[in-house]
């Protein structure tokens, strides 16, 4: 069973009461739902929504467990092993061995991080909004380890490389894609 976002929503508001948490399901859900429309993928555009408002499902209530007991939660709940294998593989080499394989697992890995970096930029701005947000502002920030230090670096240049796109392309997409979310404020 493949949930619809409506469903995953509900899933994700089950296990995580936070309202951190939940918006960040909100905004890697539109993120995702905007990669697959503009990567060809409209079709999966739900699927794809999907995944990313259901990635860090078990994070609030299992950190140490992350990405590790989702996999649990979900097949207890017959939910199809593509939404299991695409939510846990954005944890790769940090929290378990599922790597990203589909563009969409690709793409999760990569804009997940980056949403958090791309969301704290924003709040430093007069505007607090991504709508006036350029990457080269993006990038001045993503030299300054001190800043948004739990967004992982790392994480985001390898997503890059593992689709095969410019830093700057990805960090341009991603602005893009986060102004067409209705959760980003």
């Amino acid at each position: 069973m493949i949930p619809t976002p409506e469903e995953a929503w509900n899933l994700l508001t089950e296990y995580n009461e936070g309202e951190f948490h939940q918006k960040h399901g909100r905004i890697v859900g539109d993120v995702m739902r905007w990669f697959a429309e503009q990567l060809g993928y409209g079709e999966e555009a739900d699927l794809w929504e999907t995944v990313g408002i259901l990635h860090d499902l078990d994070f609030e209530q299992y950190p140490e467990q992350h990405c590790i007991k989702e996999q649990e939660l979900m097949r207890a709940r017959g939910i199809d092993e593509r939404v299991i294998h695409a939510t846990a593989s954005h944890g790769y080499s940090l929290t378990v061995d599922v790597k990203p394989e589909h563009e969409m697992e690709k793409v999760l890995f990569a804009v997940d991080e980056l949403t958090g970096l791309i969301g704290a930029v924003a709040l430093m701005r007069p505007s607090k909004s991504v709508d006036d947000l350029e990457v080269k502002s993006v990038k001045k920030k993503f030299k300054d380890k001190k800043f948004a230090a739990g967004c992982s670096r790392d994480v985001i240049r390898q997503g890059a490389e593992m689709l095969g796109w410019e830093l700057d392309d990805l960090i341009d997409r991603t602005i893009q894609a986060m102004r067409a979310s209705s959760a980003v404020e």
